[in-house]
């Protein structure tokens, strides 16, 4: 049997059921003036009966806002339903967006044009009062475009060390560098000398801050074996640069991998090949998850709560959206678990 669809409660079911007109209950939910605070308490009081809610895209020609917030995210999207790191950063936003009643809008595009196309088209149909923006490029061309439109941004991750020169955009970043400083320092500690780095989309601005810092960790210690290979931040790209660089004629005795996915996959490669870890290869996740600490052995790995970064980001937004300037906030740096998937390298023995 078919069930009739649910109707939303409308304007005129609360003028009917709180016996008065329709533009008397607009004025009374609008807040303006025309009807008596009386009134205007039974009329709120009907409607919240009723379950009665503003239509966004009402709010929205009205100019009250779409009470929405947007998230694009320009990455292959197969790399999306297995790493954790955007899961609980979004479900920390999500957290916090839910405490002032406001929606997220995800969408998944193919490059860096496309999203910015998206942020044009959401801008001219108010589909969203704000935005988080993720993955800052070198040479970033969407903080310009943001404040052109006038759309108030948090930026998740540093552009390019430079602070927050517009009015409505924040950036809220972790030290990509410090982190990497500390891997390198641990592995250096346990005398591996031949180091590689698993990383992850080129393009991506803290790719490069932490290419640039191992490079100068290497310089500043000596060691010439250090290389990175970037990936698409898949398991089966993470996958196939581990099988390249186990090949090789110098093979590395640590690897470092800027996701916990592709750590995991390069832990099944290397046990593939028959390299124990971590006898014979360490291994080092960027982002900790379930995955890092399910797996045998456990993988020694960088640890931050992600949901809280998402959190933190939505409070900086919201804090845009009620009136405030434009921020650069560093938060806490990642800092580095030590487990069973790290040892003395094989020569220091």
């Amino acid at each position: 049997m078919r069930r009739t669809p649910a109707r939303r409660p409308t304007i005129k079911d609360i003028a009917r059921r709180a016996g008065v007109s329709e533009s008397a209950v607009s004025f009374a939910l609008n807040g303006r003036p025309g009807v008596s605070e009386a009134t205007r308490a039974r009329i709120r009081r009907v409607a919240e009966q009723l379950g009665w809610q503003p239509s966004t895209a009402a709010r929205a020609l009205s100019g009250e806002g779409a009470a929405t917030v947007g998230l694009v995210l320009a990455r292959p999207a197969r790399t999306l339903g297995v790493e954790s790191f955007f899961l609980q950063l979004v479900s920390g936003v999500q957290e916090v967006l839910a405490g002032r009643r406001l929606g997220l809008l995800f969408q998944v595009v193919e490059d860096l044009d496309a999203e910015c196309a998206v942020y044009r088209r959401w801008w001219a149909e108010r589909r969203v009062d704000g935005l988080l923006v993720v993955d800052p490029r070198a040479e970033d061309p969407r903080p310009d475009l943001l404040d052109r439109l006038g759309l108030p941004a948090v930026v998740v991750g540093a552009l390019d060390g430079r602070g927050a020169p517009y009015g409505a955009i924040s950036t809220l970043w972790a030290d990509d560098t410090g982190a990497m400083a500390s891997i390198v320092g641990h592995l250096y500690d346990l005398g591996h000398r031949r180091i590689t780095h698993i990383a992850g989309l080129p393009e991506l601005a803290h790719t490069r801050r932490r290419m640039a810092c191992l490079r100068a960790e290497a310089a500043r210690r000596g060691l010439p074996d250090v290389r990175s290979v970037t990936t698409d931040y898949s398991d089966a790209q993470g996958a196939e640069a581990t099988r390249r660089e186990l090949a090789g004629d110098r093979p590395p005795t640590a690897i470092v991998y800027d996701n916990d996915v592709m750590a995991v996959a390069g832990l099944a490669v290397a046990a593939g090949r028959g390299v124990p870890v971590p006898a014979a290869l360490s291994i080092v996740a960027w982002d900790d998850s379930v995955l890092c600490r399910s797996t045998h052995p456990a993988l020694t790995a960088l640890v931050r709560d992600t949901a809280a970064f998402g959190r933190h980001a939505a409070e900086h937004l919201l804090a845009l959206l009620d009136g405030g300037r434009g921020r650069r906030v560093e938060d806490a740096t990642p800092q580095l678990v030590h487990r069973a998937s790290t040892a003395r390298a094989p020569s220091s023995r």
